[in-house]
């Protein structure tokens, strides 16, 4: 095997976008992703089942199109690379087997790595981008350390501190209730918007006034500090727009939609954004790297880019399509893993839903 510039294949199922990712070291090469988030739609929310069963279908087109989009084959490959959790159990199960049955198919080395993790690992790739000329520049993607990570997705809401992304990293804080992106999802549904919520809201508040509401900020007051410094609570904002809207609709007035969509979604940034920083104060930290699907979000972005600035602090987003779910993240980390020596998992290593951040490698 290559353990100074390996050739790793990434499979990634926790929820319910099957990726598959092929890194050459640091080097993105391809980043395929199947969602079943259609599926799941006339729902209102992912369910597991129906997750499982669009990874069964997808994974095979979704490996035969990440090879080919990095122009090598299975013989080249010198790792598999899987998410072993945290995560949606079923949809789990289905990417380890996968994985181990290409690991044992193909003769390679597997490791098992920590989904969370995993998302901190795509800010170390370094993708291709076109010129116009035809040929190609790499944008660098180095990590320096130690740096502060905020991790927002439908599932997860996690702060981090990464002295070391694959020996070292320390959960600060997290959800004690809904993730972030679960709460867009809840608040769009009562809002009368369609499944997923993030991009719904969005486009709702365009046009509308962040302000015109205060929604609660969630563990935020003074009392919160000791116990729950870094922790995030937004079941109560959930709760508290129910029924702000139920008030006007029990007066039959209007619902000013832009107004409460703005208001919300400006809750949640201020208080990912203020904790996040506050994180890297206390722990001496200029450096904050954004991670998962909710970072898609237009408000997110503008917002932690102003406050960081402003507190000297320096921002780091991947591109969009490595901030959600993706093979290609788990395949980074792989690669980081085996060009610091770290042995392989082996094959005794199983589906874990709730995997804890320490455990950047299983087995």
């Amino acid at each position: 095997m290559n353990t100074d510039n390996p050739l790793v294949l990434g499979i990634e199922t926790s929820c319910d976008e099957t990726g598959v990712g092929i890194v050459r070291g640091t080097t993105l090469l391809s980043n395929t992703i199947a969602s079943s988030m259609d599926e799941h739609a006339r729902y209102g929310g992912v369910v597991p089942e129906v997750a499982a069963r669009a990874h069964l279908e997808a994974m095979t087109p979704a490996i035969t199109s990440a090879l080919a989009d990095a122009g090598v084959t299975l013989a080249e490959i010198d790792a598999i690379a899987v998410t072993s959790g945290p995560g949606l159990a079923g949809a789990l199960m289905v990417g380890v087997g996968a994985a181990k049955a290409l690991a044992l198919a193909i003769e390679k080395p597997i490791y098992a790595v920590n989904h969370l993790v995993g998302h901190v690992g795509a800010d170390v790739l370094r993708v291709p981008q076109n010129t116009v000329n035809g040929s190609s520049e790499v944008e660098d993607g180095e990590i320096q350390y130690p740096t502060i990570a905020l991790l927002v997705s439908g599932g997860h809401t996690s702060l981090l501190l990464v002295r070391d992304l694959v020996s070292d990293v320390e959960l600060l804080g997290e959800t004690i209730d809904d993730a972030a992106g679960e709460a867009f999802d809840k608040v769009a549904r009562l809002l009368g918007l369609p499944y997923p919520g993030g991009p719904e809201i969005d486009r709702a508040a365009v046009g509308g006034n962040p302000k015109a509401i205060r929604f609660p900020r969630g563990l935020s007051l003074p009392k919160d500090h000791d116990a729950h410094r870094y922790d995030f609570s937004f079941s109560g904002l959930k709760t508290a727009v129910a029924r702000w809207v139920e008030k006007k609709q029990d007066a039959a007035e209007d619902v000013p939609l832009a107004d409460v969509a703005a208001s919300f979604r400006e809750a949640v940034v201020d208080v990912l954004i203020t904790k996040a920083l506050a994180a890297c104060a206390e722990y001496g930290v200029p450096r904050l790297l954004l991670g998962g699907g909710v970072v898609a979000n237009a408000r997110v972005r503008e917002v932690a880019a102003a406050r960081a600035g402003a507190a000297g602090v320096a921002l780091r987003i991947p591109p969009l399509s490595l901030c959600t779910d993706n093979g290609a993240m788990i395949a980074a980390l792989g690669a980081q893993l085996i060009m610091a020596g770290h042995a392989p998992s082996g094959l005794g290593f199983g589906a874990d839903s709730t995997l804890p951040i320490t455990d950047i490698q299983v087995g």
